[in-house]
């Protein structure tokens, strides 16, 4: 006997057989079960999906024997034994009439298929008419078929199929029920191949697999014809290797290899991994379009894990790929990866402009530049003396590093500097010891030296004089009292060249509501050598995280601190910001303050008694702006123009002196 093709031989015979198209199985095995059977039936859906088996199913559960002669032998579960089964498989049953409509598309066809409609079925129960490809039937054919198809004898049943349901008359469709059958997913066609290739015991790679059911887009039978196709050209197997020679296609593995190179910032490698591509000689444009696909399943596998889908049979990578990214290299990986796209057609050659996009991505990440080959490529920058770091979402440079600053003109200090402050030495890093006693340390008084000149009245605050001194040892400055809301200021950054700059807050008489809101919200002072929560109010400017990290953080409370664990809390509702990368440049950057532990944020919810980070800065910058107001309302010049003009004051756009002045 001749050799019959995996796609005829594995042609599914009855109901359970079927693969996926489950919302079709489901309402005709009820219409056949209640005995709710409609005259017409439309299967729709592009090829390979199942219309044509589908039809054939159905026309053997009307025409099925097995439980009597009459309407009650209609099963959905035909026997596929009795002589009406095995003919409608053997494709020789007199009364399953299939007609190729691309083939019969005249009138005169229709004319002498409808003339035979009248007459009852000779072998079966019911006469099937299963006309594919429906739509390539003429206008004229279709008023033909109208009438009949309307009100046909009760024995007759038709069964049309169509890939193109847009062609078909309206009064056509009316007159049918109409199921549109769906794509195939890659894993039920990996599944479903799986399955025939054991049962031919067929060798195969499950990674092979993935390949065909990516190639066959959504049609089961495409998969069945090149799982063919790769037998024969695999002697006998299905290998990884010769199904992507076979196929032409990318090897999903090179582009994840690309990606690595991009997690690890590794210029070297990226460039080695596309030397070891282009030996394919792929099409480069086809190249990035993967690995801009990649990118997007990797932000799905950042934000929602359970939504990544396994269509390319590599969910478990991309899982543990999306760990090494954070969510704003995603995003700008992908935008870069897009407008390389357009730009590859300006380039000299394709090869070029990928190579160029990707080393724009590294270029441009948010830490900075990468540095040269010969140096690690670190995740994050590193600052270095006398320096301001390349990035705000670096942290600073390790205390007491070649006389470094504490502070960088572009950050400045906490919003809750207190007017009187505890200087806290640090620890030996990365060994801490225990913190001396407290000590209070008077802050200078800027007007001590001398009156100075009154500000005119629409500052906020008044501006500090530059200080300079000695290089002193970086301190943690720690509040001893309730903050007071006032700005911060930085010294000038014309200092000499080895002076810290120290920073000034200027009294400010503020209302007595404002002090009591900046008592009352004030934590409780931490246990002697231990991290407390105004700790990490007082310090967090001084961090110098930025990006993601920084609205992280800003967004956490200190909750416990033992010496060994700082535990922090954050709320549920941004549990998305929580990544790996995230939490080990915040424990980095405490570090560099002194505070070295394992740092642990929890979810839960956060007490309304005490301030984030966040909400402080908030609340500081509120407090600031009414003084600025206030300051403008109280002018007597603003008082003249609002009583000769009748001047209003806008104050949504009233800046403070330090939101006005540049930076």
């Amino acid at each position: 006997m001749s050799y019959q093709v995996l796609a005829r031989k594995w042609r599914p015979r009855t109901f359970h057989e079927l693969v996926g198209q489950e919302h079709v199985q489901r309402a005709l095995v009820n219409a056949l079960d209640q005995g709710r059977l409609h005259h017409a039936y439309l299967f729709t859906g592009t090829r390979g999906v199942g219309k044509t088996t589908l039809a054939r199913i159905l026309a053997k559960c009307l025409n099925c024997t097995t439980g009597g002669q009459g309407d009650e032998g209609i099963t959905s579960t035909p026997c596929g034994e009795c002589p009406s089964c095995v003919a409608i498989d053997e494709g020789r049953f007199v009364d399953l009439i299939e007609v190729d409509a691309a083939s019969r598309t005249k009138v005169e066809d229709t004319r002498e298929l409808l003339d035979n409609v009248q007459y009852a079925p000779t072998q079966g129960r019911y006469k099937v008419y299963l006309i594919d490809e429906v739509h390539m039937l003429s206008t004229s054919s279709f008023n033909a078929l109208l009438k009949t198809l309307e009100e046909p004898p009760p024995h007759v049943k038709f069964l049309l199929a169509t890939t193109d349901p847009q062609k078909l008359p309206a009064t056509v469709l009316s007159r049918c029920l109409q199921f549109t059958l769906k794509h195939m997913p890659p894993e039920r066609i990996v599944g479903h191949l799986a399955k025939v290739l054991e049962a031919e015991a067929v060798p195969f790679e499950e990674s092979a697999l993935w390949l065909l059911g990516r190639a066959a887009e959504g049609s089961m039978r495409d998969a069945m014809s090149l799982a063919d196709q790769a037998i024969a050209f695999g002697q006998g197997r299905v290998e990884h290797a010769d199904v992507a020679a076979m196929l032409g296609t990318l090897d999903q593995r090179h582009v994840l290899a690309l990606v690595e190179a991009l997690a690890e910032v590794d210029a070297a490698r990226v460039l080695v991994e596309l030397a070891a591509l282009a030996e394919r000689a792929p099409d480069f444009a086809s190249v990035l379009d993967e690995l801009t696909s990649v990118l997007h399943r990797l932000a799905i596998a950042q934000m929602v894990p359970d939504a990544l889908d396994n269509g390319h049979g590599d969910r478990e990578a991309l899982l543990a790929l999306a760990t090494h990214f954070t969510a704003e290299d995603v995003q700008l990986y992908y935008q870069i990866g897009i407008q390389g796209r357009g730009d590859m057609e300006h380039a000299p050659d394709l090869r070029t402009a990928l190579e160029m996009t990707l080393l724009r991505m590294l270029a441009f990440r948010p830490q900075g530049v990468p540095k040269p080959a010969s140096t690690p490529l670190p995740l994050r920058g590193s600052g270095q003396a006398g320096q301001t770091p390349p990035s705000s979402s670096a942290p600073h440079a390790a205390p007491g590093a070649s006389g470094a600053p504490a502070a960088t003109p572009s950050q400045g200090l906490s919003p809750g500097a207190p007017s009187a402050a505890v200087e806290v030495s640090p620890a030996p890093f990365p060994e801490p010891e225990p913190r001396p006693k407290d000590e209070i340390t008077p802050r200078p008084d800027p007007l001590a030296e001398g009156p100075a000149p009154e500000p005119p009245p629409w500052e906020a605050l008044p501006e500090p004089a530059s200080m300079s001194g000695p290089p002193a040892e970086p301190r943690l400055v720690v509040p001893a009292e309730p903050p007071v809301p006032a700005e911060p200021w930085i010294a000038d950054a014309e200092a000499e060249p080895m002076a810290e700059p120290r920073a000034e807050v200027p009294e400010v008489d503020l209302p007595a509501s404002a002090e009591a809101s900046s008592a009352a919200s004030a934590p409780a002072p931490s246990r002697e050598g231990l991290f407390g929560h105004a700790e990490w109010l007082a310090c967090f400017e001084s961090l110098g995280l930025g990006g993601l990290t920084r609205n992280l953080a800003a967004n956490c409370v200190v909750e416990q601190d033992d010496g060994e664990v700082l535990r922090m809390r954050l709320d549920p509702s941004l549990s998305a910001m929580r990544a790996d990368i995230h939490l080990e440049r915040m424990r980095d950057a405490l570090a560099t303050q002194g505070i070295v532990r394992r740092l642990v944020v929890e979810e839960g919810a956060l007490p309304e008694e005490v301030e984030t980070p966040r909400q402080q800065a908030e609340r500081l910058a509120a407090e600031r702006h009414a003084q600025a107001v206030a300051a403008l309302q109280r002018d007597p010049n603003i008082q003249k123009l609002q009583q000769a003009f009748g001047a209003r004051l806008v104050e949504s756009t009233v800046k403070p002196a330090d939101a006005a002045a540049p930076s």
